[in-house]
């Protein structure tokens, strides 16, 4: 049985996100949690410290949210009908995205993240919504971000760039392969060269990665003398990729391409869903 969070603010791109992640997992046994993080509008720092039952305040935001997620939980059964495969639990609760999402993670033994890459309000020139960004960033779990305008495809052919320098002992590789053997996907491992020989590091992660593999259709690809950026757009278009992975680790690109830079500036075309798998 696998618990899969989905956070939601109740906007069409949240919507988006749950419809892919019911459809990626229809033939799979799980527990949706369909979260929803409130804070009443307006509030004080005294009205945090003290019990806000107490005022009454957050009353009607919290019925709001428990009345939206009842209604989503009807828009599912309207839109999917009843899969003996999935049980889904509603989680309403007066907290912050993340504070509620790390909470959650140990309670209800969360294996998967699946959510949108803009909020409600996101400004459509910024690629990943700043709420995506800060989970990919804090967040030790596998999330699958979802952007706003993909409609559902099976995952036939995945993408996962590497630098070969993670320990794939250390990363929830599982989640990819799952979602690979159901789907009966090819996984393109990526690696783009500097122009110097693979080092002895480097070699036994790729000897890693190809064994964690092996019950999948899996190739591996050394590009050459091309910016990372760029190997990934074209490669994206080249080989009709559906499913595009990373290993979020601090002395890997992924750093480097979302954290060091703005995300609007870095010229990422994040055109299809992205999972992005943490490492120790």
């Amino acid at each position: 049985m696998k618990n899969i969070l989905l956070p939601t603010d109740f906007s069409d791109n949240a919507w988006n996100a749950i419809k892919y992640a019911i459809q990626l997992y229809k033939d799979v046994e799980c527990t949706f949690h369909l979260f929803n993080a409130y804070t009443p509008i307006i509030y004080h720092v005294e009205y945090v410290l003290i019990n806000p039952a107490q005022f009454g305040l957050g009353d009607a935001v919290r019925d709001a949210s428990q009345v939206g997620l009842r209604q989503l939980n009807t828009s599912i059964l309207n839109e999917f009908g009843d899969n003996p495969n999935h049980t889904f639990e509603k989680i309403a609760r007066f907290d912050t995205l993340i504070s509620g999402v790390k909470e959650l993670i140990k309670e209800r033994h969360i294996d998967l993240i699946v959510m949108g890459t803009k909020g409600a309000t996101g400004a459509k020139e910024i690629l990943l919504g700043s709420n995506t960004v800060q989970v990919f960033r804090e967040i030790k779990c596998p999330i699958l971000a979802i952007p706003s305008d993909f409609e559902y495809a099976p995952p036939h052919e995945i993408m996962f760039p590497t630098d070969l320098e993670v320990n794939y002992n250390n990363t929830p590789l599982n989640v990819l392969l799952e979602i690979a053997v159901a789907h009966h996907a090819r996984v393109n491992a990526m690696h783009v060269s500097s122009g110097y020989e693979l080092t002895k590091v480097q070699l036994n992660n790729k000897s890693e990665l190809e064994s964690l593999f092996k019950k999948a259709a899996f190739l591996f690809h050394d590009v050459r003398s091309m910016e990372i950026i760029e190997a990934i757009n074209e490669f994206q278009v080249k080989h009709k990729i559906n499913l595009l992975t990373m290993v979020n680790n601090k002395h890997s690109f992924f750093e480097n391409l979302f954290f060091k830079n703005t995300v609007n500036q870095i010229g990422f075309n994040l055109n299809v869903p992205f999972l992005v798998l943490p490492s120790n």
